[in-house]
């Protein structure tokens, strides 16, 4: 790195250095105290680079949960989804069962009818002994 310092039109121009050093340096410090003091500017680059660092682990942390968010918000829809399929067979099975328990109460009133009649047939004499 070199810093120009000659009264002329590139005084405190900085050389080289990428585009993006240097505008990290020119926003930290500016060039002529960059220039001057060397333990300064590098104490601050190292600081920068670890606030980079910093940063970059902060960012993959946040697009990691963001990520595990996304996914759980995915399974609560679909347990809800499928808690709603659970409900609706439930109440399907429910209907189901009291149409079978309506069945078998028509049943067996039918056979305390036909119970009933046999027995009065039996008992009236109406009836011919069964001979097996």
């Amino acid at each position: 790195m070199e810093v120009g310092s000659s009264g002329g039109p590139d005084k405190n121009q900085v050389y080289g250095l990428s585009n993006t050093t240097a505008e990290n340096l020119q926003s930290t410090r500016s060039v002529s105290t960059v220039g001057s003091s060397q333990s300064i500017s590098s104490s601050q680059s190292k600081e920068f680079v670890a606030l980079q660092q910093h940063t970059t682990q902060l960012t993959d942390k946040y697009d990691h949960l963001s990520a595990e968010y996304t996914q759980l918000k995915a399974s609560h829809a679909q347990q809800r989804a499928d808690s709603k399929q659970i409900k609706a067979s439930q109440a399907q099975q429910k209907a189901e069962y009291k149409q079978q328990k309506a069945i078998y109460k028509q049943q067996k009133a039918a056979y305390e009818q036909f119970r009933e009649m046999v027995m009065n047939m039996a008992n009236s004499g109406t009836c011919a002994p069964n001979p097996f």
